[in-house]
């Protein structure tokens, strides 16, 4: 074990190893298509419309009930 040199990679050899490892890495990913991709989005966009509908509609309900309270009771 004494006996034995361990030889140690240089920076750059290292970065070089990452970007291989990196590019390897991302060959391996399953891509969605484009289709895919649209529809998603399409279905992100919508869900995030329809909340702030309904958030909107919580928001006035709730404000126009604070105001009918406040003239109830001055």
């Amino acid at each position: 074990m004494a006996n034995e040199k361990v030889q140690k990679r240089g920076f750059f050899s290292k970065v070089k190893q990452f970007f291989r490892n990196y590019k390897s890495e991302i060959k391996k990913i399953t891509w969605s298509s484009k289709t895919d991709v649209v529809k998603n989005t399409a279905v992100v966009l919508v869900v995030m419309v329809a909340a702030a509908i309904v958030i909107a509609l919580l928001d006035f309900g709730a404000s126009t009930l604070i105001d009918l309270l406040g003239k109830i009771a001055p």
